[in-house]
């Protein structure tokens, strides 16, 4: 599976480790950055490319990552068609996946030691979406708001 991902300086070393873990497990893994460790970077450009690539590569999903995972879902989920999770629990992983069919999985470096924030990424990827027509439906009601408020910023009807 192509995964991408991109973190700030606070997710620097756990991006890193996950590259190198993933890559392993033989998951194609395309790196947003950053390439160097900045104690003064901003994560909303990394977390943002990560997300408009999953969006531009059907099927592949995401991992952002920061110091607690809420600022890097926040700007992953700026970009229309990303359903951005924050997981903070192999539950919350797991859920994102079977009844969100979230994308792009947020992780808090600061909250977890290595293994644990490794097994929320391997957990999320791992997971496929229930397809319940529940889950299904309340995602459809996402998409159409989406699709409706870009048609409306582009001066169309929605």
């Amino acid at each position: 599976m192509r995964v991408h991902i991109g973190c700030d300086h606070a997710g620097f070393e756990l991006k890193n480790h996950l590259v190198t873990h993933l890559r392993g497990q033989g998951h194609d893994v395309v790196d947003h950055g950053p390439a160097e460790y900045d104690a003064l970077d901003d994560y909303p450009p990394f977390c943002i490319a990560t997300g408009e690539a999953v969006v531009a590569d059907p099927g592949s999903l995401g991992i952002v990552i920061g110091g607690s995972g809420n600022g890097e879902q926040i700007a992953a989920n700026k970009v229309d068609g990303v359903r951005a999770a924050l997981a903070w629990s192999v539950e919350t992983a797991t859920l994102s996946r079977q009844h969100n069919d979230a994308n792009v999985v947020a992780i808090g470096a600061r909250m977890h030691t290595i293994d644990e924030a490794t097994l929320l990424a391997e957990t999320f990827l791992a997971t496929p979406f229930s397809g319940d027509e529940r889950h299904a439906r309340r995602i459809d009601l996402l998409t159409a708001y989406e699709g409706s408020r870009s048609a409306a910023e582009r001066g169309g009807d929605a």
